[in-house]
């Protein structure tokens, strides 16, 4: 069996643009895994394999693959940067050790780069930032760096040092080492010399070593002494502790260069090798019970410990579904029988494969701390744990984002409609991110996902893949409904039919709840007029009714129900005449108390050039957006601002307008907010207006 402690398990995380993709691919050049670069601006970058990443030239799926570097073994993810697709960002940092962050050097720290910092944290992934595109005009290192410390609250620890500065960047001094590196203009990752560090720099260099030998042997008391009394720790004890503080988050290494200019990669590869955790060196996996609560055990990663696997992603290509599989204990071999803890079924492995991109090498076994994909499993889906039948474990699940935004669509001609269903139903198992419904009163079929780009290209993919030419309606808003009016009321529920018959009488008071809080219900029955068996009858009525408000149909958010008071009668009373006193009661109250319409506010973030930004603050006024900051960044100002959703549709083509091509925008979901009376009227009106249509 290999030895685990020359694995390292990494991802590639980034905002758009900042250049992960290049970065992974200079790496499999180095390494030796690929011959040829390939480019993204070409369309020919290796772990961009869809069609649709090669036309737009950004990264959809995240894309694994394994090389050598050092006599180790990486087994790399390359993630997207659009907000649109952060649950696949979310779910590689899952099954990781370690991780990389790219940063533009003249962008900085952008908005992207800011969510998925936040889940690599939540996910307690030790990382190294690689400031990248320092050849670009307006790149500056050491003001990246800065933004990493206030904008992020991280402690980057200055590894290098850049030689020249835009145009004129062609090479990079390691600290540590002392030694400088000069890259010539061929482009090639080889072509480099050893140069003495030039005389304007020896200054910079002595500080910046003074600074990450200070802040390294923090970590290691007696070394600290030593230091502190002039003598110097050996190169060895350095980099144990800065390994140390790297696992530990205390730190997180920080390098230059430039992966297009083929310049400074190298670096970044001894550092993952040197300083990023192997699979044995991390926190173990919690394990939890079937409610998902921790059960205080973990999974130790170990070959001679039992089966625990976490399927991560699930990909259908021509060869059929793809299962990617973290192993976090004992070993995986092929006609293996092995139990899904989720469904409770047990399945028998058949082929495994080693995945380059979308090429793959079959293997026979594999062991703790691989991340391999199995060929063919039938009921596995993002987030079930795969384990040993004799030893049933369920490894922490992954909590996906709910979509905000749907468009209803309905296919051509006859033949499609069947295409769609299972079309559908392999892209729901891909992407957790993705709901479809159908409505009810329409039979449309309706796609929900996380914004525009998200759902635009999950049509080109239907129609592409799978051949379904589809119409497609305009994006709604996923609008909700509340209540404003604490109401105190009482219901009775009471029907006679020969026999016995149904008797429910119950009080209770319904109130407003704390946003994000959803429903809660409560009792304060006291003297047994509504026996303790009955409760949970009233809280299923009332919570079943949440899911289609008075005003126009759309689930109700943030309710406290409290039950105080009823009656029952000894023969007539059921479970199902409380459960039917409760809808009752849901329907009489909930007009009274004050039923309001309110809607996803977006936390968007507006990059535009000077010059520009009265006229985006005036149009995201306009929009009803509240104006949060502004940072002057060295190339343009950074807005940010909450602004409802259903303002923001093609947001993006009129920031251009405005900007001469120049401005970008990210956002994400942030709250939901009351609307304005004459909006909600507005919406209240279409949603009548389709009803009486259809």
């Amino acid at each position: 069996m290999a030895d685990l402690s020359h694995y390292r398990n990494i991802g590639i995380f980034a905002h758009v643009d900042a250049g992960k993709t290049t970065t992974t691919e200079r790496i499999l050049k180095l390494t030796g895994k690929i011959h040829k670069t390939g480019e993204v601006h070409d369309g020919a970058a290796t772990t961009d394999f869809m069609d649709q990443e090669q036309e737009r030239g950004i990264t959809i799926q995240s894309a694994a693959t394994t090389c050598y570097w050092k006599d180790h073994r990486l087994n790399i993810i390359d993630t997207p940067g659009h907000v649109d697709f952060t649950v696949e960002v979310y779910r590689s940092l899952k099954v990781l050790d370690g991780g990389v962050g790219v940063f533009c050097g003249s962008g900085g720290v952008e908005p992207q780069s800011e969510t998925n910092w936040r889940y690599a944290n939540e996910s307690e992934v030790a990382r190294i930032i690689f400031v990248n595109k320092l050849d670009r005009v307006g790149a500056d290192f050491l003001r990246v760096v800065d933004q990493v410390r206030n904008v992020l609250g991280a402690n980057p620890l200055v590894m290098t040092l850049p030689i020249g500065r835009e145009d004129d960047f062609v090479g990079i001094v390691d600290l540590l080492s002392r030694t400088a590196y000069k890259w010539d203009d061929s482009g090639l990752p080889e072509n480099f010399e050893i140069i003495d560090i030039p005389a304007d720099m020896v200054d910079d260099v002595d500080m910046y070593r003074e600074q990450l030998i200070e802040t390294a042997v923090e970590q290691d008391d007696d070394l600290m002494m030593a230091y502190m009394e002039g003598e110097e720790p050996s190169m060895e004890d350095i980099k144990r502790c800065i390994r140390e503080g790297t696992r530990k988050l205390d730190f997180f290494p920080t390098y230059c260069g430039s992966a297009f200019k083929n310049k400074g990669v190298q670096l970044v590869l001894d550092a993952v090798v040197d300083y990023l955790p192997s699979p044995t060196e991390v926190d173990a996996q919690p394990l939890t019970d079937e409610e998902g609560n921790d059960t205080g055990e973990r999974a130790l990663v170990s070959v001679d410990e039992p089966l625990r696997a976490l399927a991560f992603k699930i990909m259908d290509d021509r060869f059929g579904a793809l299962t990617f599989v973290r192993i976090y204990s004992g070993k995986l071999e092929k006609g293996m029988t092995i139990l899904n803890s989720f469904t409770g079924k047990t399945e028998r492995i058949g082929r495994m494969v080693e995945m380059h991109a979308d090429e793959r090498n079959e293997l026979e076994s594999a062991q703790a701390g691989d991340i391999i994909a199995i060929v063919g499993m039938k009921n596995v889906q993002t987030g079930h744990t795969l384990c040993d039948p004799k030893h049933p474990c369920t490894l922490e699940p992954m909590i996906f984002p709910e979509p905000v935004i749907s468009i209803a669509v309905s296919p051509k001609d006859k033949a499609g409609t069947e295409k769609l269903g299972v079309a559908l139903g392999k892209m729901i198992a891909e992407d957790p991110s993705f709901r479809v419904e159908t409505d009810e009163d329409s039979g449309e079929t309706i796609l929900k996902g996380m914004g525009e780009l998200h759902l635009d290209i999950k049509v080109d993919i239907l129609k592409r893949t799978f051949g379904v030419e589809l119409e497609v309606g305009q994006p709604q808003v996923a609008y909700r409904e509340t209540i404003t009016i604490p109401t105190e009321d009482s219901y009775t529920h009471k029907k006679q039919s020969g026999g016995s018959g149904q008797y429910g009488k119950i009080d209770y008071r319904i109130k407003p709840g704390e946003p994000g809080s959803g429903f809660t219900f409560s009792s304060s029955v006291v003297g047994g007029n509504v026996p303790k068996e009955f409760w949970p009858a009233v809280e299923k009525g009332f919570k079943s009714m949440m899911n289609e408000g008075v005003l126009a149909g759309f689930p109700v958010l943030d309710v406290e129900v409290e039950l105080y008071d009823g009656s029952f009668h000894a023969v007539d009373s059921s479970a199902i005449a409380f459960e039917i006193a409760a809808k009752g009661a849901f329907r009489q109250s909930i007009p009274k108390a004050g039923a309001q319409l309110i809607e996803p506010i977006m936390k968007v973030d507006v990059f535009t050039p000077e010059d520009h930004v009265g006229d985006v603050i005036g149009d995201l006024n306009r929009r009803r957006g509240m104006i949060k900051d502004q940072e002057p960044g060295a190339t343009g100002v950074r807005i940010k601002a909450d602004v409802p959703l259903s303002e923001m549709f093609g947001y993006i083509g009129h920031l251009r307008t405005i900007t001469s091509g120049r401005g970008q925008f990210s956002m994400e979901f942030s709250h939901y907010l009351p609307c304005p009376q004459q909006v909600a009227d507005k919406v209240i009106a279409e949603v009548k207006e389709r009803k009486a249509a259809k």
